[in-house]
């Protein structure tokens, strides 16, 4: 029963990627086909950074009391601690899901997750997994419930079947109305203290920052935070991820450690145009091309015959036609001239 019912989930997922909804939607909408299988009493999903693992859009299923205090615990322990099932490990994992209640009690009860973040909201049980397709992470989420019952193994089962419905559907709204960003006047720029808070913006980011907390509350300083614990975790002191902003233009974010001044633990973030190289090379991933099919496809981008992609990719004509076969059927297009204008970043 259960394999039908997550069979038709992941039709409708299917379905409800087709409809060209941005992340948000899609995710509240996929919530209530996966709650109807797997009740729970709150949930968070959030699509990430294939390349980072830094979440760079989140999605509830009740309002989240999610103060500062929260967000940088959540970052630290996600991104610095060795808390148990973290998405980091669970894209790694052949079954990308799990309970907490299966992991080893020592590392459960050294949780800051799960003691200090999950338990005085009430939420006692827990569900996660990483939204994986072809070996790549495209979003995470985690259910919970409260004192009703531990999550069973058949709903660990369903929620492991349709990850990789829920990954494609993301991709699809990764690729879905991009766009370059159109900067604001000025530098983007702030300042975050030690566990990411922000301490100080230019006048461009504080324009910018106000536009994006109207339509997504509480998701930059999500961002933010992680974007700082993994910096700290970096041996250079420096980490960079990617999101959209409130107009849907795709921005490059890069937390740089400050070496000078009175806190050395702080970190300078900027926040600049992703170019239309970087924006073309996520779109190329998230229409599911490999490394040797994008390489191919970048070649036609530039202008290149089918002899000379060959040529500069010392591979044979005949490779080249089934790799730009393989490319117009993920992309949906029927010739060269098809592919550029379906790539073609607009302003």
């Amino acid at each position: 029963m259960w394999e039908e019912r997550a069979e038709r989930a992941r039709r409708d997922i299917a379905t409800l990627a087709t409809d060209g909804l941005d992340l948000a939607a899609l995710y509240t909408a996929a919530l209530v086909l996966v709650h109807k299988a797997v009740p729970f009493d709150q949930a968070c999903w959030a699509g990430v950074d294939p390349e980072t693992m830094v979440m760079n859009a989140v999605t509830n299923w009740r309002p989240w009391p999610v103060t500062d205090e929260y967000a940088a615990k959540f970052a630290q322990s996600e991104y610095q601690g060795s808390e148990p099932n973290s998405f980091a490990q669970l894209m790694l994992r052949p079954h990308p899901v799990a309970r907490i209640s299966d992991a080893p009690r020592s590392e459960v009860a050294g949780s800051i997750r799960i003691n200090e973040l999950l338990r005085p909201l009430g939420l006692v049980h827990e569900l996660r997994g990483a939204f994986r397709v072809d070996q790549s992470c495209w979003g995470v989420g985690s259910l919970f419930r409260e004192g009703s019952g531990d999550f069973s193994d058949r709903e660990v089962e369903f929620l492991a079947a349709v990850t990789a419905a829920l990954a494609a559907a993301t991709r699809i709204a990764a690729r879905s109305h991009h766009r370059l960003w159109h900067q604001p006047d000025g530098p983007v720029i702030v300042l975050a203290g030690e566990r990411g808070e922000l301490r100080a913006a230019t006048p461009a980011a504080t324009t910018w920052l106000q536009a994006l907390e109207e339509a997504a509350p509480g998701q930059f300083s999500m961002v933010l935070y992680a974007l700082v614990a993994q910096a700290k975790a970096s041996p250079t002191g420096t980490a960079r991820t990617r999101m959209r902003d409130v107009d849907s233009g795709w921005v490059i974010l890069q937390a740089s450690r400050l070496i000078t001044g009175d806190d050395p633990q702080q970190m300078v973030v900027t926040v600049e145009p992703a170019t239309s190289r970087q924006l073309l090379a996520l779109l190329l991933s998230a229409y599911g091309l490999t490394p040797r099919e994008q390489e191919v496809c970048l070649e036609l981008l530039a202008g290149s015959a089918g002899a000379d992609v060959a040529r500069h990719l010392f591979i044979s004509p005949h490779t080249v036609h089934d790799h730009l076969k393989s490319i117009f059927d993920k992309v949906g297009v029927n010739s060269r001239g098809e592919l550029v204008a379906r790539l073609t970043v607009t302003g």
